[in-house]
């Protein structure tokens, strides 16, 4: 067991990405990436503000690309036409639930289990890659394609699928809103979305543009199922504000974890994904301070904001006792915001988890000089959550 992998010294250190030591050999150009949903106007515009400063090696994966933003603006006007009016009608009764926290914090599997419950519906893989035209799309493509999809997520090996729930930022950003994830695509430039963390700097105009996009995707996916929405995104923790003036009963889940391995395990996520999704060879010489500089801005806004929620509309859950004791942590989110009967979903989630198996984490040793730099960017989430210095890493 080595002190620090070897993509984290890499990054630090300057250098180029390289694939993963994964087998991910399923990822070809025509596999769906996140920004594939886009529709040609934005997709253009976009790439030609990056110049079209493309790798040699990934000009198939911008041509596949191509091919799929040019087949979703003929797909999006059909749907614009069958479904616009039956959407732009559907009301959302029920608020939304949130999923927030840092990436790598567990709110993947958090979000599997609350959409377990019948009475929750989310937004799928496929719904979040198509946003534009999934009501008229989706069951064909569901049936015939499921072949384009790999079977596992490259950075953790967790499955995949078009059923699967999915981040609602990919459903944003493929309908135009401007999104800290499109720097998956051009991970060397500065990405015009990382403002989008936090909001300090979009303007009131720019703001209720991304609001009036939200509301359409959770609209659309309200006329398909108007069950309570679960979402779950770590780009939503910095947006309290902003989400509560959209919705003012909505409720949260925020999950923590160990600084160390929040950062450990970010620090593998971003070379992993840029190696799949972008159209650069990624550069990681400035890897640590961007995972740091993203921590700032989503945690600076939500500890200004989370005062703005009722305490009886946000819970806090602690990764650690979530994958220690599953159904007793899961029982007491359900009651501490009322969600309703817990037993009502307790077989399933059971059965949920046993046809998972025995998980176990990766683990990690950290040298001094590791756990100093952390320290000195994230004490203050270690303080605030119970994460005392003397035990971080053990978990």
């Amino acid at each position: 067991m080595s002190t620090t992998s070897p993509s984290t010294k890499t990054s630090r250190k300057g250098g180029r990405s390289r694939k993963p030591d994964k087998n991910t050999n399923a990822y070809h150009w025509y596999t769906p990436r996140f920004w594939h949903g886009m529709l040609a106007g934005d997709w253009f515009s976009f790439v030609g503000r990056h110049r079209y400063a493309i790798a040699p090696r990934r000009w198939g994966l911008w041509f596949g690309a191509t091919c799929f933003v040019l087949i979703n603006s003929v797909l999006a006007a059909y749907h614009r036409w069958r479904h616009g009016d039956r959407i732009a009608a559907t009301e959302i009764k029920q608020p939304p639930l949130f999923i927030i926290g840092h990436w790598r914090s567990g709110s993947t599997f958090l979000h599997d289990l609350m959409v377990i419950d019948p009475r929750h519906t989310y937004a799928d893989t496929y719904e979040c890659i198509s946003p534009n035209h999934f009501l008229s799309s989706g069951g064909f493509v569901r049936a015939c394609f499921k072949w384009v999809l790999p079977s596992k997520r490259p950075m953790d090996n967790v499955a995949t699928g078009w059923d699967r729930p999915q981040e609602d930022e990919f459903a944003l950003m493929n309908m135009g809103a401007p999104s800290p994830y499109l720097k998956m695509a051009f991970p060397n430039h500065p990405c015009e979305g990382d403002d989008y963390l936090d909001f300090r700097n979009v303007s009131q105009e720019e703001t209720e543009r991304w609001k009036q996009i939200m509301l359409q995707f959770l609209k659309t996916i309200t006329a398909r199922d108007d069950r309570q929405i679960v979402l779950k995104s770590p780009t939503h923790t910095g947006r309290i504000k902003v989400l509560l003036e959209l919705f003012p009963e909505a409720k949260f889940i925020h999950i923590v974890r160990d600084p160390l391995e929040l950062y450990s395990s970010t620090m593998k996520l971003w070379p992993t994904l840029w190696w799949y999704q972008s159209l650069h060879i990624a550069k990681l010489d400035d890897l640590e301070e961007y995972v740091f500089d993203c921590y700032d801005r989503m945690y600076g806004t939500f500890f200004e904001h989370e005062s703005l929620i009722d305490p009886s509309r946000i819970c806090e859950v602690r990764y650690e006792r979530l994958a220690s004791d599953t159904l007793n942590e899961v029982r007491r989110v359900y009651e501490q915001l009322d969600l309703g009967d817990f037993e009502v979903v307790r077989p399933q989630m059971e059965a949920y988890l046993k046809s998972l198996g025995q998980y176990q984490p990766n683990k990690h040793e950290y040298d001094p000089e590791t756990v100093e730099r952390v320290m000195s960017r994230w004490g203050g989430y270690a303080e605030r959550y119970g994460y005392r210095r003397d035990s971080l890493g053990e978990s």
